[in-house]
């Protein structure tokens, strides 16, 4: 298995940091503190969107697309460690226009969508003209299995109306989400649960299209993105924009976030390596009991730790990536399935021990530690909660090893 990268992507990775070191970084500190000091803070920082434009100039642009005719042509595993990269900072997939849940949607309609769905909505995703939400999970049910789903979407002559109530819905009060892709329940009698739901496009300012509030992770509304409750009462959209056809919800949901999954993890490597390299450099420079902190004999442990660590998850990634590109989603679901679990429990792992490191200052808006650690912690109920995967791993290795016992 060789994980030497091409020198495409070798570029790619220099060009990447290079322009988050001279433009992103200089100017983290500053974002952070007008989204969460600002007067208005469900607004974009417009810095954001001159460095989209720049990165979009300097062809650093939709890179998470394999397609070459939308995206840069690159395969997963040529993708990981761009992710990485940008998984360093809050804003760094943004300025790519490779940010959850645009990603997903993006493939959802590239894949899926029609030649007027992909007019409409994906080109100006394409552009980063506007952004876009998933709506999936509710509140009232256990959403990680998508059968309890509640949701319902009903055919009344040429329109579905919809009608429930979600939430977590990354995204949706961002002042540009135009579009969300509804999940919900066509047929919820059908004796197939697989087939009862459908997924249909929603346009945000559809009459009946309710945010309710932003939810809060920490006590954080992560503002100016957020995370929506919705209601949907009688909602009223063409039956042109359903995707794919009634009962393909379940079939899109799984193609969908095969590549969500890994990418999460992706970006939370790099989220692990900088807190790592923090780390390390508090550890040189802090001087406690007499003695600098990288002297204590605890303290070089959890280094050591995270080192190992990292580099656990970072080849189990690149080994999942490398599996999709060669068989495929649904053949590399289970490795998918380990580094879903592996990476966002490591990454809490990884800065939690930096922010111990760190003292009161991990605790604070000093350093992205905080941050980091929110996303890490939100990654492990996101697209799956661990036990989920944990379930649905540990039945498919039992079952492959069943022949043993009758032997």
């Amino acid at each position: 298995m060789d994980f030497e990268y091409s020198d495409r992507v070798k570029k790619l990775m220099k060009e990447v940091q290079t322009f988050l070191d001279n433009y992103l970084y200089p100017i983290e500190d500053e974002l952070n503190r007008a989204i969460e000091e600002g007067e208005n803070r469900w607004t974009i920082p417009p810095q954001i969107e001159e460095l989209k434009e720049l990165a979009k100039k300097q062809g650093l642009w939709n890179l998470f697309l394999p397609e070459s005719e939308y995206g840069a042509g690159l395969t997963n595993l040529e993708y990981a460690p761009l992710a990485e990269i940008m998984g360093r900072t809050r804003f760094g997939s943004e300025v790519f226009n490779c940010s959850a849940p645009d990603t997903g949607n993006m493939e959802v309609l590239v894949r899926y969508g029609t030649e007027e769905q992909k007019k409409q909505w994906l080109e100006p995703l394409l552009a980063g003209e506007i952004r876009s939400g998933f709506a999936m999970t509710e509140p009232d049910v256990a959403s990680s299995d998508a059968t309890n789903i509640e949701t319902r979407i009903e055919r009344d002559g040429d329109d579905y109306v919809i009608n429930g109530r979600k939430w977590y819905i990354s995204g949706a009060c961002d002042p540009r989400c135009k579009i969300l892709i509804v999940m919900g329940k066509t047929d919820p009698d059908n004796t197939n649960k697989y087939i009862q739901q459908s997924q249909i496009l929603v346009p945000m300012d559809t009459p009946g299209v309710t945010v309710v509030r932003p939810m809060k992770v920490f006590g954080n509304d992560d503002a100016p993105e957020g995370h929506a409750e919705i209601t949907f009462e009688n909602v009223r959209v063409p039956a042109s924009n359903m995707l794919l056809g009634e009962g393909r919800g379940f079939e899109i949901a799984q193609g969908r976030l095969g590549p969500g999954r890994i990418h999460h993890c992706m970006r939370l490597v790099g989220a692990a390596q900088r807190a790592f390299e923090m780390m390390c450099a508090r550890a040189e420079s802090r001087t406690v009991f007499g003695k600098t902190m990288s002297r204590q004999g605890s303290v070089r442990e959890s280094i050591a730790k995270s080192y190992c660590e990292i580099e656990q998850a970072r080849l189990l990634t690149l080994k999942a990536a490398d599996q999709m590109d060669r068989v495929g989603n649904k053949g590399a679901k289970a490795l998918i399935s380990m580094i879903k679990i592996v990476a966002p429990q490591m990454a809490c792992t990884v800065i939690d021990r930096s922010m111990q490191i760190h003292g009161a200052m991990g605790l604070s808006q000093d350093t992205f530690l905080p941050q980091a650690y929110q996303m890490a912690r939100v990654i492990r109920l996101a697209d799956g909660p661990d036990e989920v995967h944990m379930m649905q791993l540990g039945r498919g290795l039992a079952s492959g090893y069943a022949m043993l016992a009758k032997k």
